[in-house]
């Protein structure tokens, strides 16, 4: 298998930058990343977080100051029902539900963990495995994508940011952000290291499910299901394009058949989002 991390480090692309948010995890600006054609990603316009129920006063300042101006939410009805966003002043919200409930699970309280999970230490792996293939079929999931498509086509502000979240920002994100840099043209290996990137930032949330789960007894077989859960897998994203591959043949097929992107919206994309 290809060293990502080397690969990144060999090209010398830009991390993306993560963003100084106190109360929220996962928030990171895509800019800086360069695709094939060695055109570089604009900061300020592109933004992958996890959710913002938790955001602080100053968080919410802090992504006003930042130019956010389009928050897509990609969670299920329940989610958002739940723990709605603290949507940052001036920018518009919208609600883009991937999935009608959380198939990735990770809103499950520690009793539906437990009962679920207790006997079989891969079944979280098993349901992300599965998700992930759903997201690539379902119709609506790619109903949603393709609306995501749609606000970042219609932000054309120099530094307009369009913030897309889920609640970890991890797997109905991470598939965003992987059909958004395939238009773009980045390297899928730059795209996979992005995706894994995701395992840095999600520590704390990650400790503190597992935290909950030990102390209302909570056996090895549920902590390792949470582990699966609540982190990303090469596996994860391989089942999604696999499946891509399987039943479109290609990214690019998918994007045009499934998202319905044409090739002049690609083209108007890379004119939005893309620096020489």
């Amino acid at each position: 298998m290809i060293e990502v991390n080397k690969f990144i480090s060999e090209a010398e692309n830009l991390a993306p930058t993560l963003l100084n948010i106190h109360h929220g995890f996962n928030f990171r600006d895509l800019g800086g990343y360069t695709n094939q054609d060695g055109q570089r990603i604009k900061s300020h316009r592109l933004i992958r977080s996890g959710k913002l129920d938790l955001l602080s006063d100053r968080d919410v300042q802090f992504l006003t100051d930042y130019g956010v101006k389009y928050d897509v939410d990609f969670r299920s009805p329940d989610e958002q029902k739940e723990a709605p966003d603290r949507v940052p002043v001036g920018a518009s919200y919208h609600f883009l539900p991937v999935f009608p409930v959380d198939e990735t699970k990770v809103t499950k309280t520690w009793e539906e963990e437990q009962r679920e999970f207790a006997k079989d230490a891969r079944g979280g792996y098993k349901n992300m495995i599965r998700t992930y293939a759903e997201m690539v079929l379902l119709p609506d999931a790619q109903k949603s994508y393709r609306q995501f498509f749609d606000l970042l086509l219609s932000n054309d502000g120099d530094k307009s940011s369009l913030l897309f979240h889920c609640s970890a920002g991890k797997d109905r994100t991470g598939m965003g952000a992987v059909y958004l840099l395939s238009a773009l043209d980045v390297d899928p290996q730059i795209i996979r290291s992005d995706y894994i990137t995701t395992n840095e930032f999600i520590q704390y949330p990650l400790h503190q499910q597992l935290d909950a789960i030990r102390a209302n007894g909570g056996n090895q077989n549920t902590q390792q299901s949470i582990r699966d859960l609540w982190t990303v897998k090469e596996d994860y994203l391989d089942s999604a394009l696999s499946t891509i591959s399987a039943h479109y043949g290609s990214m690019h097929r998918y994007l045009e058949q499934a998202l319905q992107l044409s090739a002049n919206q690609v083209a108007d994309l890379k004119q939005l989002y893309l620096a020489e």
